[in-house]
C-alpha cells in the first residue's frame, strides 16, 4: 500500500522551486525489470530507478531537461514524452519515427524545454508493448513565479496515474497481437501501480489531483465519494471551473481538479472504473482525513458504465478559460483560433482491415510500419527509400488496404482543420505530438461541412489527445507552427502498434534555427543512417 501525506509533499515541492536561478534539471535514469504484484500475482514490470510508476518530474515553465536514460533492459528501448510540445526539437520527440531506439546496456541523454507549457502530462515507453509493463510516470509543470493561475494554491498536489493492466508479460501480449489475435479484456486497473492506495489530507483544505489515464486501451471514470472535483486543467489549458461529480479520462489524456474535504472526518472512496465495457473493472483509493473518525464504509459511488451520449455531454462542457493567463502572462483568450479560416481539411478514419490474412489497423486506409531508419535522420540525412510523402491520402479513400511508411507533408505555420472520423463501435483516442489543438466539435454518424455550424469557436480548450466516440466524428483546429517530424497516432496501444498512426512532416525548406534546431551532437544512429555525422 502507498501513503502519501499532503504535507510532506508541498514541502518537498516548495524547496525545488526555489532555484528560480538556474533553469536547468539533471537527471539519471536506469531502465530495470523487477518483480511486483500489483494485482495479487508476481508479474514481471519495468522499473525506473527501482519505482513502478517511475520518477515524477516536478519542473517549471522554460525549464531545461537534461536526462541520460540508460537501458539495462534485453530489448531497445526508448521514452516518450506525452504532450511535451518539444518547440524545434523533435529531435527529443523519443518515438521510433525521430529517434534510435537505446540498445541494451546503453544510454541516450535527453535535453529538452519544457517551453512556454504548464500543466499535467506524462511518459511512457513508446517502443513495442512496454507499456504494459510500466515505465510509465507524471510530469507536472508548474507556472513561473510571476504568472498568476486561476485559483488559490492548493493546500497540497497529487498524481493518480490510473489505467488498465494485464498479468500477461508484456512479450506474451505483443506475440499475441503479432500473430493477428486481439488483444484480450485487461484483468484489471491500477492507481499508481497499486489495487489500493491511500491519500491523507486536512480536514476543510483544498487539494489538487491530476489525474491521467495511463493505460493500453480502456476509458476511464474518476469520482470520489461524497466530494466534487473542479476542473481546473486540461493537459496545460487552464479550464472554466465547473464542477463535477465523476469524470471521463480517456487513454492518453490528463485533467487537474481541485477538491475541497468539506465532508464529516471520515475516509472515502476514490475510485476509477471502466467505461465502454460489458464487465466493470474497478480500482479504489482511498482519501483519508487526518482527524478521521471512521474506515471508509457503504457502497462505491456509482459512476456511468456504457452511456456514450453522457459522455458526449461532458466533453462539450469542457471549455478554455479566457481570461486566465497560461505559461505567458497573456490571457489563454488573446489568441482568437476562431476567426482564422483553416488552409484546408484532412479527414482521418480509422480502420480495422485484414492485411495478408492479419487484422491490422489503418488511417485512410493505409497501416503504417516501423522502418529501421528514424524518419527525421532519413530526412535530416536525404536518405531515399525510407518512407513515402504520398501513400496516405488527406481524406478516407475505398481503395484496398496497405501498408507503408506513411508520411503526411505540411508546411510550417499552416492553420489546417483536422476531422477524425470513427466508423466503428469503439471509443479511439487520437494523440498528435509536438502539439495541442482546439478541440471544436463532436458529433454524431459521419462528419460533412455543415458539421461545422456545431463548432465551438470561442473558448473550446486545447489538448494534445482526442477521444472521437463509437459511429461519430470529432473535429480539431491546429497551428502548424512547430517544424519536425511529428507523430499523429492512437492512444490505443494496439492499434497504433498495428498501424493506426503515421507522420506529419511541418516543414519550411529555409534553414533557420529560428524553425528548428540542429541534430544532437549525440544522436543515435542506425538503420541507413549508420555512418552519417550530424
Amino acid at each position: 500500500m502507498v501513503h502519501l501525506l499532503c504535507a510532506a509533499i508541498l514541502g518537498a515541492f516548495g524547496v525545488s522551486l526555489v532555484v528560480a536561478d538556474d533553469p536547468y534539471r539533471f537527471y539519471t535514469w536506469t531502465v530495470t525489470y523487477g518483480t511486483v504484484a500489483p494485482l495479487g500475482d508476481p508479474q514481471q514490470v519495468i522499473l525506473i530507478n527501482g519505482q513502478f510508476p517511475g520518477p515524477k518530474l516536478e519542473v517549471v515553465t522554460n525549464d531545461n531537461i537534461v536526462l541520460n536514460l540508460i537501458n539495462k533492459l534485453d530489448q531497445p528501448f526508448l521514452l516518450t514524452w506525452n504532450g511535451i510540445k518539444q518547440r524545434k526539437n523533435s529531435w527529443q520527440d523519443g518515438v521510433l519515427g525521430t529517434n534510435c531506439p537505446i540498445p541494451p546496456n546503453s544510454n541516450y541523454t535527453y535535453n529538452f524545454q519544457t517551453k512556454d507549457q504548464i500543466g499535467t502530462f506524462t511518459y511512457f515507453p513508446s517502443t513495442s508493448f512496454h507499456k504494459a509493463a510500466g515505465g510509465f510516470g507524471a510530469i507536472s509543470i508548474y507556472q513561473r513565479p510571476l504568472i498568476p493561475i486561476p485559483f488559490p494554491n492548493p493546500d497540497g498536489d497529487f498524481t493518480l496515474l490510473a489505467g488498465d493492466w494485464y498479468k500477461t508479460n508484456h512479450k506474451t501480449l505483443q506475440r499475441l497481437v503479432d500473430s493477428g489475435r486481439p488483444l484480450p479484456s485487461p484483468d484489471g486497473v491500477l492507481i499508481n501501480g497499486q489495487a489500493h492506495s491511500t491519500f491523507s489530507c486536512d480536514q476543510g483544505k483544498t487539494y489538487m489531483f491530476r489525474i491521467s489515464n495511463v493505460g493500453l486501451s480502456t476509458s476511464l471514470n474518476f469520482r470520489i465519494q461524497g466530494h466534487a472535483m473542479k476542473l481546473v486543467e486540461v493537459e496545460g489549458s487552464h479550464t472554466i471551473q465547473n464542477m463535477y461529480d465523476s469524470l471521463d479520462v480517456h487513454v492518453g489524456q490528463s485533467v487537474a481538479v481541485l477538491v475541497t474535504l468539506n465532508q464529516a472526518p471520515k475516509d472515502y472512496y476514490i475510485v476509477a472504473s471502466t467505461r465502454f465495457m460489458k464487465t466493470v473493472l474497478t480500482a479504489t483509493a482511498t482519501l483519508h482525513y487526518t482527524n478521521s473518525l471512521a474506515a471508509v464504509s457503504g457502497p462505491l459511488p456509482v459512476g456511468p458504465t456504457y452511456q456514450i451520449h453522457w459522455s458526449v455531454k461532458q466533453a462539450r462542457t469542457f471549455r478554455w478559460n479566457l481570461t486566465a493567463s497560461a505559461a505567458r502572462p497573456n490571457p489563454q483568450g488573446s489568441f482568437h483560433y476562431g476567426e482564422i479560416t483553416p488552409s484546408r481539411t484532412i479527414q482521418l478514419a480509422n480502420s480495422a482491415p485484414l492485411i495478408n490474412g492479419k487484422r491490422r489497423f489503418a488511417v485512410n486506409g493505409v497501416s503504417y510500419v516501423n522502418a529501421d531508419t528514424p524518419l527525421k535522420l532519413a530526412d535530416y540525412f536525404n536518405i531515399p527509400g525510407v518512407f513515402s510523402t504520398s501513400s496516405i491520402q488527406t481524406f478516407p479513400t475505398r481503395s484496398a488496404a496497405s501498408i507503408a511508411t506513411s508520411v503526411m507533408p505540411a508546411s510550417l505555420h499552416e492553420f489546417i482543420e483536422i476531422v477524425f472520423q470513427n466508423n466503428e463501435r469503439t471509443v479511439q483516442s487520437w494523440h498528435l505530438d509536438g502539439y495541442d489543438f482546439w478541440v471544436v466539435g463532436y458529433g454524431f454518424g459521419r462528419w460533412t461541412p455543415t458539421s461545422r455550424r456545431k463548432y465551438n469557436l470561442v473558448d473550446s480548450l486545447t489538448r494534445h489527445t482526442a477521444q472521437v466516440y463509437p459511429n461519430s466524428w470529432t473535429s480539431i483546429l491546429v497551428s502548424l507552427d512547430n517544424q519536425g517530424m511529428w507523430n499523429l497516432r492512437s492512444a490505443n496501444w494496439e492499434r497504433q502498434y498495428l498501424g493506426q498512426q503515421f507522420y506529419l512532416r511541418v516543414w519550411n525548406p529555409v534553414t533557420s534555427l529560428s524553425n528548428e534546431y540542429n541534430a544532437p551532437s549525440n544522436i543515435l544512429l542506425c538503420g541507413k543512417a549508420a555512418g552519417h555525422h550530424p
